[in-house]
């Protein structure tokens, strides 16, 4: 049994906006949605400049990272549950501004812990905005169709925004300072929320007496924000090490602990009815192994890119760009038109497929790559991800109704930040490793980079191709 149905239900009961004004709502949510993926990928490509400036150790400089995902991650799942309780509109626009008033305060940072702290506010004002835009997007398009094709571009501004922001990350820091980076989001994230105040439709909740699960808020929001520190420090302290295990045990069991009580609370904050779905619990599992392999392909190509080649940092974004240009392209003009004719699953299979072969052409990357013979197709064959990600999405909200749309928003968030945090850990941490060993065995600094970069996407393969096996097995069409 599913929730898929029930869902369609609700939702089919709910008059129609007029067209012109969902679209205009869309766009907002987009727009809304670009600064915030803008700047997580904005922010990678300046750190040097911050190190620099504010005296970060090497150490120290990942917590401007590690604060931002940490409370971003961690949050999702209880603001989405705010979202369907509240309103998701109100939860949306407060987060645009607290994550602008943040940037501001990351702007005028003139030491560590200042902008360590105002990247965690950041990253909470970021949940916000995040975890309620899928739902907003579920009730606003119901119908499959009109649905699917406004998917496919809320993926392309994704895709868009990362692009973006490492382009523009570079010209910034080159021709100003970092700070720019930061206030850039100002008018942009005022703009924004002004117009989602002004054109999204006022939606009310029960309220927060109507559904609240305090306890459970403190357990899946600690488990998640454990269980991210721990994650993020194992490049720090390793895998094996006593406070990684003693963080990741600790994590698991909040988690434990939540589930129980999700299985026993009158009013659950994240309701286990929805995992009866295989199409919802697939799509997340499937979810988690993909986004890994891909978001750790973005991080080590651009490290490849400036460490091995030479490439600086606007060069290193103006290098990426044929990858986004080829995963907005597919999102926009095809994942919507393939997934109504070929179904969500066989779409999902071809994308999987095509980013396989993408990684799996750098496993054999050489020390003095050529950009258009070695690094090229790989760029134009991360388009699949554009089909991944829009037939993720589709499945993972395919159970969500006009109740909990925010809920199933949050999660499916949730699995993409912990996917991308496991990704960028692991294979970081073992493209270190490599490197290090062959250092160690006197090969040159560019040839030992390139083996550990070399590692690191061939374990990235092998979670493309684990997520193109579960997609197989799990995602079956139902008899």
């Amino acid at each position: 049994m599913t929730t898929h149905a029930p869902a369609r239900k609700t939702a089919d009961k709910a008059p129609a906006a007029p067209v012109r004004s969902r679209a205009l709502a869309l766009a907002v949510l987009c727009a809304g949605m670009l600064m915030i993926i803008l700047d997580g990928s904005i922010v990678t490509v300046a750190l040097p400049a911050i190190q620099q400036d504010l005296g970060f150790t090497s150490a120290d400089l990942t917590w401007t990272v590690n604060a931002y995902l940490i409370a971003f991650g961690g949050l999702l799942l209880l603001a989405g549950r705010l979202g369907d309780l509240v309103g998701r509109k109100k939860v949306f626009v407060a987060g645009l501004l607290l994550f602008t008033a943040a940037s501001l305060l990351c702007a005028l940072a003139t030491d560590q812990g200042t902008l360590i702290a105002a990247r965690f506010l950041q990253g909470v004002g970021g949940a916000l905005a995040s975890s309620v835009s899928l739902g907003m997007i579920v009730t606003l398009f119901p119908e499959p169709g009109e649905r699917g094709r406004a998917i496919g571009a809320f993926s392309f501004v994704g895709a868009a925004g990362a692009s973006i922001g490492q382009v523009l990350g570079g010209v910034l820091t080159e021709a100003l300072d970092w700070h720019w980076i930061f206030l850039i989001n100002l008018p942009l994230g005022l703009a924004a929320a002004a117009l989602a105040w002004r054109v999204l439709a006022a939606d009310r909740g029960p309220g927060l007496r109507g559904g609240a699960d305090a306890l459970g808020a403190v357990l899946i929001t600690a488990a998640l924000m454990l269980g991210i520190y721990a994650i993020v420090g194992t490049a720090e302290h390793g895998w094996a090490s006593g406070r990684t295990l003693g963080l990741g045990a600790l994590s698991a069991a909040l988690l434990a602990g939540f589930l129980v009580r999700q299985a026993r609370a009158a009013h659950p904050l994240l309701p286990l009815r929805m995992f009866r779905s295989r199409a919802v619990s697939g799509a997340n599992a499937v979810q988690v192994l993909a986004v890994s392999g891909l978001f750790g392909f973005q991080i080590l190509v651009a490290l490849y890119l400036q460490n091995v080649l030479g490439y600086g940092a606007a060069a290193t974004g103006l290098a990426m760009l044929p990858a986004a240009v080829a995963v907005g392209a597919v999102s926009l003009l095809l994942s919507a038109r393939l997934n109504a004719r070929f179904g969500e699953r066989n779409v999902l299979l071809a994308g999987l497929a095509l980013l396989v072969a993408a990684l799996g052409l750098l496993v054999r990357l050489p020390v003095d790559a050529g950009y258009a013979v070695h690094l090229l197709p790989t760029m134009l064959l991360v388009g699949g991800g554009g089909l991944v990600l829009s037939g993720l999405t589709t499945l993972g909200m395919s159970g969500a109704g006009e109740a909990d749309a925010g809920t199933a928003s949050g999660l499916f968030n949730t699995t993409q930040q912990v996917g991308a945090a496991l990704g960028v850990a692991v294979l970081s941490t073992l493209a270190s490793s490599r490197a290090a060993d062959l250092t160690a065995a006197g090969r040159p600094a560019a040839e030992a980079l390139t083996g550990g970069f070399r590692l690191a996407f061939a374990v990235a393969t092998g979670l493309l191709v684990a997520a193109f096996a579960l997609t197989a097995v799990v995602l079956r069409p139902s008899k």
